[in-house]
């Protein structure tokens, strides 16, 4: 069976995140909660990096289950680790661990015993920090994301493939993005394809098109474009998203269309679904 590989630490799953960064992410982000595309989003991967690190946590430390890249592109192309990280691709997950840029304290409201709630601070590590500027050079970032990809398949040869998501508001500047997808969904461990996952990020609100499996419920050519080089979601990863309430077919892509802030927290929650951990 594809996608069954158990991760490890002598054969660890690997995650890239493309991050829209540009000018346009500066625009508020769609539905009812306030924020800027670019804050909401950064905000998503540093929690979700936050996440991981708890999840792998033993004993003696945050255990390399997995190894972590997070590209920005916008008015350039390249490694979005801030910090003591900063211009590299794939980093370790006890690295990531370690190496936060800063620890901010975030607001948070919690239950106060009597039916309420009562706002407190917590501690909120930051790896990557909200930037706009810029086109969006997809097709670029693309070809980044599979020489990242393909250099960790000649160390990686037989385990879970590497997962690539994609979080963009707006369509390519520098052409037609899809032959560079191509070339990351191309490549394959023994055990599968490479992954790509979309994410449209929106500013107009409405409903989402969450995990389909047709695009002749999507508006426009560009979001079939982006269904289109999206791959389809293992079987485990499509459990996993029926068992969080999204109505899936047999074949559903990794794609989201007109996302808002929960479905933004939700695409990175399933998207990063693996194996078990042993």
């Amino acid at each position: 069976m594809p996608y069954s590989a158990e991760i490890s630490r002598t054969s660890p799953g690997c995650f890239v995140f493309l991050v829209d960064q540009s000018g346009s992410m500066s625009d508020p982000i769609g539905g009812d909660a306030p924020g800027r595309k670019s804050d909401v989003v950064a905000d998503a991967i540093n929690r979700l990096l936050t996440e991981l690190s708890i999840k792998c946590a033993k004993e003696e430390g945050v255990r390399d289950y997995f190894h972590v890249a997070v590209i920005g592109y916008g008015l350039t192309v390249g490694s979005a680790w801030a910090g003591a990280l900063a211009g590299r691709d794939l980093v370790p997950l006890s690295e990531v661990a370690d190496n936060p840029a800063r620890v901010e304290e975030r607001a948070k409201k919690v239950p106060d015993g009597a039916g309420g709630l009562v706002e407190t601070t917590t501690s909120f590590p930051v790896w990557m920090t909200p930037t706009a500027n810029g086109g969006t050079p997809m097709n670029e970032v693309f070809r980044y994301a599979e020489k990242v990809v393909s250099g960790w398949l000649d160390r990686n040869p037989g385990g879970f493939p590497p997962i690539v998501l994609n979080l963009t508001d707006g369509e390519s500047t520098d052409g037609d993005p899809s032959a560079a997808a191509a070339g990351i969904t191309s490549l394959a461990s023994a055990d599968g394809g490479v992954l790509l996952f979309n994410l449209h990020v929106s500013g107009a609100g409405g409903s989402s098109i969450v995990f389909p499996d047709r695009d002749d419920s999507l508006p426009d050519a560009y979001s079939r474009l982006l269904f289109g080089m999206s791959s389809v979601l293992p079987g485990h990863m499509r459990s996993y998203a029926a068992a969080q309430g999204h109505a899936v077919g047999e074949a559903p892509r990794g794609f989201v269309y007109n996302a808002d802030i929960t479905s933004v927290v939700q695409f990175l929650d399933i998207g990063t679904r693996a194996t078990a951990l042993r």
